[in-house]
């Protein structure tokens, strides 16, 4: 076992670039908007075992001390960076690795997070059962400190079900046939994300919900503790050093911190500043028993008159289409490097934003977005899922407001956007659905926009979006310009359970997609259209496409299909490795005569 270890953790140090010095792959700290410095990295080689006959727990499997195969975390099984590149459906496999608990935790909670686990998780600790979650796209904690002592060296075993043919869990872009096809990729199976503890005060901040109000110039935060006591919260807020707020309140969960920010520096992509924010619990002595560090970016994103505004100012929407796939890495990128470079990506072919495709995206990408400028609408994988069905229904709402809990604090996100292209759907669950997600999106975040199902099917929305890949210039301008007395066009109309357009912003949320294929790949590859006979007919389509759409005065922006190629399907302006299929120059002009601010306000 401990060859096949080596042998694993040098090829993906060797697949990564990492140095061998650097033993741990995605070292960094995996949450930045709430960060601890107290932590350990539980990434690297851990042991594993397939349960293809779901028969683990008759055997015992919880209690086991090691498995028989090696597998690199976090990245899933089907990907070559977990030096396992299975591909087949896994219905059940079980993780096992040693934890040894730093002796300097004693009397502090003991928190073992996960950053996302498909599907179905159960977390064991020398056999013992300690909890369970479901949900693929969300992160979870797990207080192990009843079970682990400080000083000592557990045996911590991960129970993972996965079930994406059965319609009930959400799957997003993840094939349901052996092969990928089509625009539906490789599987995710298990731990996709960092896995790490950290030492807590029993009396410690649980979470916060920072809510920027520009208009009233300051910054509101909801906090949330462990255990509620006469200890005291203080909030500091600094531009660089300079402290430019602080407030402090006793550790309750009703108490709120209301932060003024005189001189505010206003967040948007051509300006990303962000706040530094730090939280501190001290005890009736004064003594700091929790620390953890932020950020905030101060800004607003409303809907008015037809526009989607930033900072209530109309802001035009240049998006791209990311579905967040690595040739290597699956749903995960290799490095941290990769996720920024992606957003980097983005704004060097003249966007301003991304539509985070069929994928609920990790905190890091977020972070990125928040630090370089870029404008990002949340998206869940909603595709897989039977959205006409109940109890799909109810693993759906359950997994989507930890999506928006998880998130909800990061400046560069807009827009929530729960599903995509719901085309099937039907009278009962559906519409039933999309209205209680819309209403506990809006409990959970009044802040923003809400595009209840991208590509029309709507039922409850602020935005209306459609899409449409026509090549044809007139006839593209023709359908997305709206007719005085006429329901405007949308993708799925006629079905009286839908709902009926009401000056919401109208935005063309999927267009183009146009292919540049090598060669040797068009037998076993696609993009939308017939394939160009030059790239000077691909620039020339792209710019009529786009010219088109920016003639039509009622349409708020646009999100191109797509940033990078993804296995068979490549339309994307870069290839999937990442490197540029055009004269980038020429794409950025083409996107970027697209302004951000509209030439005349609402």
């Amino acid at each position: 076992m401990k060859k096949t270890c080596v042998f694993v953790f040098c090829l993906f140090l060797a697949l990564t670039g990492i140095r061998a010095g650097e033993t741990i792959p995605r070292p960094e700290y995996p949450r930045p908007q709430f960060e601890r410095s107290d932590w350990r990295n539980l990434n690297g080689a851990w042991t594993y075992t397939f349960d293809f006959g779901n028969s683990g727990k008759d055997r015992n499997l919880q209690s086991s001390s090691h498995f028989d195969h090696t597998i690199i975390v976090p990245f899933c099984p089907e990907s070559p960076l977990s030096g396992v590149g299975y591909k087949d459906f896994i219905n059940a496999m079980w993780y096992q690795r040693d934890i040894s608990i730093p002796s300097d935790w004693k009397g502090k909670e003991v928190m073992l997070n996960f950053g996302a686990v498909y599907y179905q998780a159960e977390i064991y600790i020398d056999g013992k059962f300690v909890k369970g979650h479901t949900g693929g796209s969300t992160s979870f904690s797990v207080n192990i400190t009843r079970y682990a002592a400080p000083g000592t060296t557990h045996s911590l075993v991960v129970y993972v079900k996965d079930d994406l043919r059965s319609g009930m869990q959400p799957g997003g872009k993840q094939c349901t046939n052996f092969f990928s096809q089509g625009c539906s990729y490789t599987r995710v199976t298990g731990l996709w994300q960092t896995v790490w503890m950290e030492a807590v005060s029993p009396e410690g901040l649980e979470s916060v919900y920072a809510c920027p109000d520009i208009d009233q110039k300051q910054l509101v935060v909801y906090p949330r503790f462990y255990h509620e006591s006469d200890d005291r919260l203080t909030a500091t807020v600094l531009d660089g050093r300079k402290v430019v707020a602080v407030r402090s309140v006793r550790c309750a969960n009703s108490d709120i911190l209301v932060l003024p920010i005189k001189k505010m520096k206003l967040w948007s992509p051509e300006s990303p500043f962000l706040y530094t924010v730090i939280y501190k619990v001290t005890d009736r002595k004064g003594k700091i028993i929790d620390e953890v560090n932020s950020y905030a970016g101060m800004r607003k994103v409303s809907t008015e008159n037809g526009y989607i505004c930033l900072n209530n100012k109309p802001y035009y929407q240049r998006l791209v289409l990311d579905q967040g796939y690595y040739p290597d890495g699956e749903w995960t990128a290799p490095t941290d490097e990769d996720l920024k470079k992606d957003i980097e990506l983005g704004k060097a072919a003249g966007f301003n934003g991304a539509r985070t495709h069929q994928k609920a995206f990790e905190d890091r990408y977020f972070y990125w977005a928040d630090k370089l400028g870029y404008f990002t609408y949340a998206e869940a994988p909603s595709w897989v899922l039977n959205i006409n069905d109940e109890m799909a229904a109810r693993n759906f709402i359950g997994e989507w407001s930890e999506i928006v809990e998880n998130r909800r604090n990061h400046p560069s996100i807009a827009v929530w956007t729960p599903f995509n292209e719901t085309w099937n759907c039907q009278p009962g669950t559906y519409p039933r659905l999309v209205r209680d997600v819309y209403h506990i999106t809006k409990a959970m975040d009044p802040t923003r926009p809400i595009n209840d199902a991208s590509g029309g099917s709507h039922v409850a929305t602020d935005l209306w979006s459609v899409h449409d890949y026509e090549r044809n210039p007139d006839k593209l301008a023709k359908v997305l310009t709206f007719t005085k007395g006429q329901e405007p066009y949308s993708n799925l109309q006629g079905k009286d359970f839908l709902a009926s357009y009401d000056g919401q912003p109208y935005i063309i949320d999927e267009c183009g997609g146009l292919p540049w294929i090598k060669a040797q790949d068009r037998q076993t590859s696609w993009g939308y259209g017939e394939e160009f006979k030059s790239k000077d007919d691909f620039y020339d389509c792209l710019q009529k496409e786009m010219d088109a759409i920016r003639s039509c005065k009622n349409v708020c922006g646009f999100c191109y299909t797509q940033l990078t190629d993804v296995e068979q399907e490549k339309n994307g302006i870069y290839y999937y490795d990442r490197t540029p299929k055009f004269d980038m120059k020429r794409i950025r002009a083409i996107f970027s005569k697209c302004p951000a601010a509209f030439p005349v306000a609402p």
